[in-house]
């Protein structure tokens, strides 16, 4: 768990870390719907904000846009760990993930197999269901664990076969809270067939833990930056080198390797340097390292332990107060002892209405949310017969403190 003095710093570099500028006071515990923003991003943003130039021009303003936009190429590289591909920015991370699969689905023969899993987000599942159709393909789903919230490599193995030429991954699951393991999924893809494109949905997981692209041997990555300390506006996408030469949507006449739409934001990967400046400085604490990457990797270890430390004392107990797992009428989505959570816990309580808990923990200042059996959440819940249930999803920068509110709060409440 992260010491006080550095619990201090890390809080100090967060806007509205402890109050709302609606509500007054709160504890926020919704950060899987969107992280606290860096104070460094919110004063980066509102500098370009005021920038009319566009790069691509011969004036000393486009210079320095291109500048920046290059140095935030190279940061991103560091923070997804990827030597090689391509790094570019669309309109929301969804956006890209439909943009990614569709690309490959396109380009895989007529009839092949697109696989995906049932604890997936809809932003892959749609996309991948919808350009299945499209392009005469097969959409394989692969059912996740309701009892672990998962899905591993060998329920792939089942059902990937040499036919197999696209395929989605969900890294951590914004429901479960549940990971993934994308490396042993994606060696299992590829035993049986080689080349199929192998498509990440990283938008839950890049907050959580250092990513590492060069070990997983997939073709693409995608994350949302509002979920990582930035801001709404934009996502981000890594992709192979032999991905980012599949015929995709460009402008006629432009260079082959441009994977953008017209001119993008340089304040988006302004922002996004900051976010991987402020990794950098965490992973100070914690790595003597000269190298940008080794230091990113030695934050995200030490976010990972920090989160696993709040999130057991939320179901296990602490300061005096009882954990989620000592009421006999909570359920854990999940389960109460699962070694792959990620900083978010599902729940729900019997004979009571989810979002009668989140309205009540909003009157005690304690910001979660209630996910139902819709479109979004349904592939969670409906195979559980519950219509809701609250989620609590914490990130390194909320305290143990907190957590003791949280269950001071729960007990008042159920």
């Amino acid at each position: 768990m992260l010491n006080d003095e550095l619990m201090n710093g890390v809080r100090e570099r967060f806007d509205l870390v402890d109050h709302c500028p609606y509500q007054g006071k709160r504890i926020f515990f919704e950060n899987a719907g969107g992280a606290l923003t860096l104070k460094s991003v919110v004063e980066k943003s509102k500098e370009y904000a005021a920038i009319p130039d566009n790069q691509g021009r011969d004036n000393p303003a486009s210079h320095e846009l291109q500048k920046v936009i290059n140095t935030a190429k190279e940061n991103a590289h560091a923070f997804f760990g990827a030597k090689e591909g391509t790094v570019f920015v669309g309109e929301s991370g969804t956006e890209l993930l439909f943009r990614l699969i569709s690309t490959a689905i396109i380009a895989a023969p007529k009839g092949c197999d697109v696989i995906g899993s049932s604890v997936e987000h809809p932003a892959s599942r749609s996309a991948c269901i919808r350009w299945a159709g499209v392009a005469e393909a097969n959409y394989i789903n692969v059912p996740h664990s309701d009892e672990n919230g998962n899905v591993i490599a060998d329920d792939y193995r089942k059902l990937v076969t040499e036919n197999t030429k696209v395929a989605t991954i969900l890294h951590t699951s914004p429901v479960t809270g549940v990971a993934m393991d994308v490396k042993a999924i994606a060696s299992t893809i590829r035993e049986v067939s080689p080349d199929c494109f192998i498509i990440v949905d990283g938008i839950q997981q890049a907050a959580h833990g250092a990513l590492d692209i060069d070990d997983y041997n997939i073709d693409g990555y995608v994350i949302s930056p509002y979920k990582v300390f930035s801001r709404h506006g934009y996502g981000i996408a890594w992709i192979s080198p032999r991905f980012a030469k599949l015929p995709h949507n460009q402008i006629i006449g432009g260079p082959e390797e441009n994977w953008e739409l017209g001119t993008r934001d340089t304040g988006a990967y302004a922002t996004f340097t900051k976010v991987v400046n402020y990794f950098d400085w965490l992973g100070g604490h914690f790595s003597n390292s000269a190298i940008l990457r080794e230091r990113l990797v030695a934050a995200g270890k030490a976010v990972m332990q920090h989160e696993k430390d709040i999130t057991e004392a939320m179901i296990n107990g602490t300061g005096g107060q009882n954990g989620l797992k000592d009421y006999e009428n909570v359920t854990i989505i999940g389960g109460n002892e699962n070694p792959n959570r990620k900083g978010l816990v599902s729940f729900y309580v019997k004979d009571m209405p989810s979002i009668d808990i989140v309205s009540a923990l909003k009157e005690a200042g304690i910001r979660v949310h209630v996910r139902k059996n819709d479109h979004y959440s349904g592939n969670i819940l409906i195979p559980l017969n519950q219509d809701s249930c609250i989620r609590v999803s914490m990130c390194h920068y909320n305290s143990v403190k907190e957590v003791e509110e949280f269950l001071k709060q729960i007990k008042k409440i159920i």
